[in-house]
């Protein structure tokens, strides 16, 4: 299987069940806050998303202007999160409690429509 196909389906599907939760569940975006400020946590979490983030970069770091360079654009953004949360714990923890109060319907949004976006191009459920 292609690695663009394989990474679109995960992530398609990652994202549609993340949404689900969130939606379905709010209180657990207090409480991923809550934990972040755990400092054991916050490094479990970190080198999750740089290794994610990595692993995703050195399997699809695909800069075309299409569908693909959205996978390698959730990677690169994924080890940059990672990273910040490992080297600037407090500024990137007040950055997201910030970005999630401000933008937390349009996060929703994006990844509802990012995840079907993705779904659809490797199903063909909708002919783009």
């Amino acid at each position: 299987m292609d690695n663009s196909i394989f990474l679109a389906k995960f992530w398609g599907w990652y994202l549609i069940i993340f949404f689900c939760i969130l939606s379905f569940n709010p209180k657990r975006i207090k409480q991923i806050f809550n934990d972040l400020n755990d400092e054991k946590f916050l490094i479990v979490s970190s080198f999750m998303a740089i290794i994610v983030g990595l692993l995703n970069i050195l399997f699809h770091n695909i800069w075309e202007a299409n569908w693909k360079f959205l996978i390698t654009l959730i990677g690169w953004g994924s080890l940059i999160i990672g990273l910040s949360l490992f080297v600037f714990p407090k500024r990137m923890v007040a950055f997201l409690q910030f970005v999630n109060i401000k933008l937390v319907q349009l996060i929703y949004t994006l990844l509802l429509l990012t995840g079907l976006f993705l779904l659809n191009i490797v199903y063909g459920i909708i002919p783009i």
